[in-house]
C-alpha cells in the first residue's frame, strides 16, 4: 500500500490530522493498534481550549461538541477553606469547553468512517523506517510520503527515532485517583482545591455526570479506595460553609501517575511526532488534549503548504515551532501542579508558599491575568 500520509494512532491527534487533511484533499491512512470500541471508551481529558473548539468546529466535527458541550467562563480556586472565582472570559475575552475526550474521538471516528476513508483499527505498527517513510504493520507494509507519530507515549513512532532524540523528564511522587460518577455536578464551575490532606478536582462531563480527582501517593493501589472513602475524602478536601458536595454511583475509577516529559526534535526524516507521542503535562493545567490539537494543526498547515507548493519550510519548521508551545504549556503545568498539590513529607515551609502564591493569585489582577491566558490558550508564543 502507498498513501500521501501515514497515520500511526486514531486517537484524538491522529483522527484530527486526518480530518484536517480530508479537507484539503490529500490522502491519509489512519493505523490503530486498539479495537474501535476501546478507542470509543478511553477516558481522558475533558477541556478544550476556545482555540480548540475553533478548529474542530472549522474541520466539520463540532455539531455534537456544540449541542453537549459546557462552556465555562472561569474556574474556582479553594484554599483555606475559601473558595474565589478566577472570571476568565472577563480577564482575556476567552472561554473553555468541557466536552470529554472520549466525545470527541466518537465524532471523529464517525465522521471518518461516514467519508469511507480508510481508519484500520486492530492494526498495530510494528517498526516505522522514518527515512524511507515506511511503516511496517502485522498486515505488511505501507508508503508515505509523510509520517504522523501519533500513536502516544508507548507507541513506535518515537522509539524509531530514539536514537535521534533529547529526552527532559520529571516524575511527580504522587497522581491522581480519578473517579467518573453518576451523579449531577454540585458546581457550576471547575474547582481547583488546595487542601494539608492533599489536592483535589470538581470536574465534569455532562449536567449528569462528574469527573472528580483526588490528589494520592504515584503508585497508590486503586484497591485500597473503596467509594465510601473517595467520597469522604472528597466531602473533606472540598469543605465549604453552605455547600454540600452530593455523591452518587461511581461509575470509572483509576488512579494515573504524573509527569512531565519532552522529546525533541520532533522530526525525523520523513516522521513527525504529535501529541503524547512527543510530550507528557500533568493534568492540572489541562493542557494535554489541546497540546496534541495545537501540534496537528501546525502538521497540517505544513504538510498542504509542502504539498501545493513543494516547499519544505513549514515542514522543517514543524518541531521548532511547536515546542515554543510545547515548553510554555509544560511550564504552566508544572506551576499549576507545584502550587496545588502538598508537598512529600509536608514541608510546612512549602505549604506556605504554596498559600501565600494562591493569596497572590487570587488578590493580584495581573497575576489573575496570566493564570486565565495561560489556561484558556495563548494565541501566541
Amino acid at each position: 500500500m502507498r498513501t500521501q500520509v501515514g497515520i500511526v494512532g486514531a486517537g484524538p491527534a491522529g483522527l484530527t490530522l486526518a480530518r484536517l487533511l480530508e479537507l484539503e484533499g490529500i490522502e491519509t491512512v489512519v493505523l490503530e493498534s486498539r479495537d474501535r470500541e476501546y478507542c470509543e471508551h478511553r477516558i481522558r481529558a475533558g477541556v478544550l481550549e476556545q482555540r480548540s473548539a475553533e478548529l474542530l468546529r472549522d474541520a466539520g466535527v463540532g455539531d455534537r461538541m456544540d449541542r453537549e458541550g459546557i462552556v465555562h467562563g472561569g474556574i474556582n480556586l479553594q484554599f483555606d477553606g475559601e473558595r474565589h472565582h478566577l472570571p476568565m472570559a472577563e480577564l482575556t475575552g476567552r472561554t473553555i469547553l468541557l466536552y470529554g475526550q472520549t466525545e470527541l474521538v466518537k465524532d471523529l471516528i464517525a465522521a471518518r468512517v461516514d467519508s469511507g476513508l480508510p481508519l484500520h483499527f486492530d492494526c498495530a505498527a510494528e517498526r516505522v523506517d522514518p527515512e524511507q517513510g515506511v511503516i511496517h504493520h502485522a498486515g505488511g507494509t505501507l508508503e508515505c510520503d509523510v509520517v504522523a507519530g501519533c500513536d502516544g507515549f508507548h507507541g513506535v513512532c518515537r522509539q524509531s527515532i530514539a536514537a535521534e532524540l533529547r529526552v527532559v523528564e520529571r516524575d511527580y511522587p504522587f497522581g491522581w485517583l480519578g473517579i467518573l460518577a453518576a451523579v449531577a455536578p454540585s458546581m457550576d464551575e471547575l474547582v481547583y482545591a488546595h487542601h494539608e490532606r492533599g489536592f483535589a478536582l470538581l470536574s465534569l462531563r455532562s449536567p449528569q455526570l462528574s469527573r472528580y480527582y483526588l490528589q494520592v501517593s504515584h503508585d497508590e493501589d486503586v484497591a485500597d479506595w473503596p467509594d465510601e472513602r473517595i467520597w469522604e475524602e472528597l466531602r473533606v478536601r472540598t469543605a465549604l460553609d453552605g455547600w454540600t458536595l452530593h455523591d452518587g454511583p461511581v461509575l470509572e475509577k483509576g488512579v494515573t501517575g504524573m509527569r512531565s516529559f519532552v522529546a525533541s526534535p520532533m522530526q525525523h526524516g520523513r516522521l513527525f511526532l504529535a501529541g503524547d507521542a512527543a510530550h507528557i503535562v500533568p493534568p492540572t493545567g489541562a493542557k494535554g488534549l489541546n497540546l496534541a490539537l495545537a501540534d496537528v494543526r501546525l502538521l497540517a498547515e505544513a504538510i498542504v503548504h509542502h504539498v501545493r507548493t513543494g516547499s519544505r519550510d513549514l515542514l522543517d519548521a514543524y518541531s521548532r515551532t511547536c515546542l515554543r508551545r510545547v515548553w510554555r504549556a509544560e511550564h504552566f503545568s508544572w506551576w499549576m501542579t507545584s502550587m496545588l498539590h502538598l508537598p512529600p513529607g509536608g514541608d510546612p515551609f512549602d505549604l506556605e508558599l504554596q498559600r501565600s502564591q494562591l493569596r497572590y493569585v487570587v488578590t493580584s489582577d495581573a497575576a489573575a491575568r496570566s493564570l486565565a491566558e495561560n489556561y484558556v490558550g495563548l494565541e501566541n508564543v
